[in-house]
């Protein structure tokens, strides 16, 4: 069983950038694929970004337009997002997830049903 908490939320202005963090309780999550979703008020929760299990490859929702970074740390079990130029949409509770899948990652991770998920963490972006 792994456990995921994220961190790093907090209230920052249009413009202003924030990295999250999604620290995982078992050094075997090193193995794992790892994502971010995100869930809004009144909206269904919608896939940001993921990581393969070695950093090699990562996939990002088309409507951050090149805004969000993610990378890992795996002698640290902790996943990060980078977020820039914040919009107040980008508003949401920001979710981390895992999936032991082993691979370079597509498309498939936006949609698929992942193996474990962590509590959510606070963003909010001010106009």
């Amino acid at each position: 069983q792994v456990q995921l908490v994220a961190s790093g939320g907090r209230m920052v202005q249009a413009g202003g950038s924030l990295r999250l963090a999604c620290a995982a309780s078992e050094r075997t999550s090193r193995m794992y694929t790892m994502g971010w979703f995100r869930h809004a008020p009144g909206q269904e929760r919608e896939f940001v970004a993921a990581i393969s299990w070695n950093g090699d490859s990562t996939y990002f929702a088309d409507s951050l337009e090149g805004r969000f970074t993610i990378s890992r740390d795996n002698a640290k079990n902790t996943v990060y997002l980078q977020m820039n130029r914040l919009k107040p949409e980008d508003t949401a509770v920001y979710s981390c997830a895992a999936d032991l899948l082993v691979g370079p990652i597509g498309s498939d991770v936006a949609t698929m049903s992942w193996d474990y998920w962590g509590q959510g963490t606070q963003v909010t972006v001010s106009s």
